[in-house]
């Protein structure tokens, strides 16, 4: 073994503390970000293979009802492959020991041959048999979440007549791979489910015997989507067509997406932020290193070794611990993305999803944490071999006395000796100081962002269903209807207070800037669902014009006082320029807003609404329930009780099996940070300490003196970090940031005491590790001369 090799583990043993230390923050980074790209790699695959094989369509489009032979033109339209026509109904279910709403989704099938688009996934039961009335396929999602299987039933509504199904199969369809309702926020897969019927009872239950209400299709690669949905709206407009999207708006592929999103910048941004940390760190330690072993590194330089041996010697140290920093991190990131992998299998419905680790992130781990290490160490190697080696043989010359400016400005008296001593030091050497206290604020920053994700959900949730919406139930129409029914569900036992609504599709468009929204029409002052400004106050609801949530408005690039052209995409299909009133906040969707009977007058259509939010007495919901089920007109009843649920079911419980590996390698980080400034501080001044003992100091005292100076620096440091960490957190809710979802900017008190605490801690036990070190100081081994 060559000497150098043999200082290269003697140094290593030496700091085996602070290398620990450091390969933990190494360690915390490439966790995340081998945790993220590898559950990233899982989901991304998982989506390509299952749209592949499953035909999953580009195009989707809704309609009133349309002859069979529309779907030969739709069929000449340029670029389209594929076209499948199909009967879609939402209707009311009755699941066996459920009480609450639930709503079904029925879609016609052919019964002797799989869609040409969106095909099914048959993972148990049978194909439904030609001619068999009442069987049905039933999406996977709601048949876990009711515990049913192949032959039990579910009861619906119709056309207005309770039917009794039979579940034959067990199906999963690429167009469900998120089971939402559109104008849900979130899935419920309780209170919605989708069945797949034969075409010929469905179409016969509803009329629709050669027509159709839904079409979707195939593209041919290359071909120009624009112009296809163009020409099907064109197409679909004499029959009620509610106008064409593509694949990036359908609400299963769009969730999916947003998420995928989200786990790039999750897998990107903490990772650049934990290495960041851990380059700083390494680059203070080993400056620190290297100006402590000045004389050996001349030594080396005289006994022959060249510059770049010796810059090679201590970035091999370097290595070394980066290398088990990775090795660390990648395995603990693999078993952290085996575990979130099953979370989102019981999100996301694929034929099969299971967990890859790719070679491509196990080299790319590698590579980030050799460049963290290169980054962080190249101003201390080049430091290393920069001094001539008799120069680098001299002893470090001490640095210039001068008198602080307490002691300038005559407030020495006020201050210990021990006290003094401190705050003489850190004006000594300011640079070092403010380094130090840069590498603290750094840890408090980390903790702060860790914890973020947890206020920023929590405080959704309070905006969301308690500030904004403060309702208890919704209820919507099988199509819009007359004023009338207002009265009639006011009159319901145990309705406190009704508010109707109007919803309406429709496309915004402002210069070349389009987009595809429902507008809602509210009563003139909303009570039940409000409309907030970033304040949380109320916005008055204009007799004229939009309100819009402000992401649209950053979308569509329009301030209030400014026009949109509103596209209304069912009825009359009026076009009308529209000014923009004001901007609200919300974090789902992009949302428009209008006076309810501005909007009816748009429409031409009178007071007509869609729905109505009301407030029930909690006595009476179940019987509510079970009135509004047998009415109709009513197409589906939601519980708001409900929507919190799913809500905690989904964001919250993924986001905080998130926050809690992200909180856990914050602390890690933070007591590596402030424990390696300890530990560099004491090796630093270790000759000073002896001497202070030798000339009468108690160990008390010269304890006093270091971990005094260190307290300076951890309670300065705090603001700092605080401040960084607001930054941070910043940045987090600025990547993730999608147009289903936005994360807001929130962070509690309780945040930045638990990051300060956790800061303090790690000092405190830092300190005492130093203590007990001073107390075991060989003074005879430090003070010997250095020749």
């Amino acid at each position: 073994m060559r000497a150098l090799d043999r200082k290269l583990f003697r140094d290593l043993r030496r700091l085996w503390g602070q290398a620990l230390a450091i390969a933990l923050v190494i360690a915390s980074g490439i966790a995340t970000f081998v945790m993220s790209l590898s559950t990233l790699d899982s989901l991304t695959l998982s989506q390509e293979t299952y749209y592949e094989r499953y035909r999953f369509a580009d195009v989707f489009a809704s309609l009133i009802r349309a002859p069979d032979s529309v779907t030969d033109r739709i069929a000449d339209i340029p670029g389209v492959t594929q076209v499948q026509t199909r009967t879609v109904v939402d209707v009311t279910l009755e699941v066996p020991d459920f009480p609450e709403p639930a709503t079904g989704r029925l879609i016609s099938i052919p019964e002797d041959r799989e869609p040409r688009l969106n095909s099914l996934f048959l993972r148990r039961g049978r194909w439904i048999e030609p001619g068999a009335r009442g069987e049905v396929l039933a999406n996977e999602a709601f048949v876990n979440a009711h515990g049913l299987d192949i032959g039990d039933n579910v009861d619906v509504v119709i056309n207005e007549r309770w039917q009794r199904l039979t579940i034959v199969g067990i199906a999963l369809s690429p167009e469900y791979v998120m089971q939402i309702r559109a104008g849900d926020l979130l899935p419920d897969e309780q209170r919605f489910g989708v069945f797949w019927m034969g075409e010929p009872e469905l179409d016969a239950a509803y009329d629709m015997e050669g027509a159709f209400n839904d079409v979707t299709l195939g593209l041919q690669r290359g071909a120009s989507e624009a112009d296809v949905l163009r020409r099907l709206d064109m197409i679909l407009e004499p029959y009620g067509g509610l106008g064409a999207f593509g694949r990036d708006d359908q609400l299963s592929h769009r969730f999916l997406s947003d998420e995928i999103q989200g786990l790039y910048a999750m897998g990107f941004i903490t990772p650049i932020i934990f290495l960041g940390v851990a380059a700083f760190l390494l680059n203070v330690v080993l400056a620190r290193l290297v100006s402590t072993q000045r004389e050996i590194i001349a030594a080396l330089r005289a006994f022959g070794y060249t510059k770049f041996e010796v810059a090679m010697h201590y970035f091999q140290l370097v290595l070394m611990i980066v290398f088990v920093g990775a090795v660390l991190g990648t395995l603990l990131g693999a078993w952290m993305g085996q575990g979130l992998t099953q979370l989102y299998a019981r999100f996301y419905h694929f034929p099969m999803f299971e967990f890859s680790l790719p070679p491509g992130v196990l080299l790319a781990a590698m590579v980030i944490g050799v460049g963290a290490a290169g980054a962080g160490t190249i101003a201390a190697l080049r430091s290393a071999v920069a001094l001539p080696p008799a120069e680098a043989m001299r002893p470090e010359p001490p640095a210039t006395f001068r008198p602080t400016v307490i002691e300038r400005v005559g407030l020495q008296q006020l201050f210990s000796q021990t006290a003094r001593m401190v705050l003489r030091q850190l004006e000594r050497r300011p640079a070092r100081a403010l380094i130090s206290m840069l590498g603290i604020a750094l840890a408090v920053a980390v903790l702060v962002m860790g914890r973020f994700g947890m206020d920023a959900v929590d405080y959704l949730m309070r905006f969301e269903f308690e500030t904004a919406q403060r309702y208890d139930m919704s209820v919507t129409f099988v199509e819009p209807t007359g004023g009338a029914v207002m009265s009639e569900i006011a009159r319901l036992p145990g309705v406190q207070h009704v508010e109707p609504f109007r919803a309406v599709g429709a496309r915004l468009e402002a210069g070349h800037r389009s987009q595809r929204v429902g507008v809602m029409g509210l009563p003139d002052n909303p009570q039940l669902f409000r409309l907030l400004d970033e304040s949380q106050r109320p916005v008055a609801m204009p007799a004229e014009g939009l309100l819009l949530s402000e992401k649209l408005a950053e979308l569509l690039d329009v301030r209030p006082g400014q026009t949109v052209t509103l596209y209304v995409l069912e009825g009359r299909r009026p076009v009308r320029e529209v000014p923009v009133t004001a901007t609200i906040t919300d974090y789902a969707g992009i949302n428009a807003y209008m006076n309810l009977e501005a909007l009816n007058r748009l429409l031409q259509e009178g007071r007509v609404y869609s729905g109505a939010f009301a407030t029930v007495d909690s006595a009476y919901e179940q019987s509510l329930y079970d009135t509004l089920r047998q009415t109709p007109r009513v197409a589906g009843v939601t519980m708001k009780h409900a929507m919190i649920e799913s809500f905690q079911r989904t964001v919250q419980e993924n986001q905080r099996q998130m926050q809690v590996f992200i909180i856990g390698f914050a602390i890690v980080i933070a007591f590596g940070v402030v424990y390696n400034l300890a530990r560099i501080s004491l090796a630093e001044r270790t000759r000073e300490l002896a001497t202070l003992r030798v000339i009468g100091f108690t160990r008390g005292e010269i304890s006093a003196v270091l971990l005094g100076e260190q307290a300076v620096l951890t309670l300065g440091a705090i603001p700092l970090g605080l401040a960084l960490g607001y930054a941070f957190a910043w940045l987090t809710s600025w990547a993730v940031e999608t147009e289903l979802f936005r994360i807001p900017l929130v962070i509690e008190p309780f945040t930045y005491g638990f990051a300060t605490l956790v800061v303090l801690t790690a000092s405190f036990v830092s300190g005492l590790i130093v203590r007990r070190r001073l107390d075991r100081l060989d003074l005879i081994g430090v003070l010997k001369a250095r020749e």
